[in-house]
């Protein structure tokens, strides 16, 4: 079970390191920027039933169909 926590600067920051973000790297970016590498990192441990194939997405909305 995830353990839950009020996020704060010291949450912030362990999370930083754990994406191997340096002070540069966080002065060109906007908190948003960082939590959406957590969610991309978190991602890639994920396992999606449907690929997208190239092109699916456009034969996706020009045809209004289903996908797989």
């Amino acid at each position: 079970m995830p353990t839950e926590r009020e996020p704060n600067g010291a949450i912030f920051m362990l999370r930083c390191a754990e994406l191997g973000l340096h002070g540069e790297d966080l002065a060109q970016m906007s908190i948003g920027m960082v939590y959406d590498l957590l969610v991309e990192r978190a991602n890639d441990h994920e396992k999606y039933a449907v690929r997208m194939e190239p092109g699916g997405m456009r034969a996706f909305f020009a045809g209004g169909g289903t996908i797989g």
